[in-house]
């Protein structure tokens, strides 16, 4: 897998705490990452979802069930 450099500034202080307390800071941003684009593509499939749902609330049952037998005999 390739990889790239990805690079930040923090403040000094926060520095500090990270190596007193041991933090891999690549670790922690490797997951964090991970979960933002996890997060993220739920939102956007969220948001897909409620789109979609608009237009199909306005597609009548009897219009959908009536497509369903259409393809069931045609197969």
């Amino acid at each position: 897998m390739e990889q790239v450099v990805v690079s930040a500034k923090i403040p000094k202080a926060l520095k500090e705490e990270v190596d007193r307390l041991g933090i891999k800071i690549s670790e922690v941003v490797r997951r964090a990452l991970r979960e933002e684009v996890i997060r993220r593509k739920l939102e956007m499939i969220r948001e897909r979802r409620r789109s979609l749902k608009e237009v199909l609330d306005k597609i009548p049952d009897e219009r959908v069930v009536q497509a369903i037998r259409e393809f069931r005999e045609g197969r």
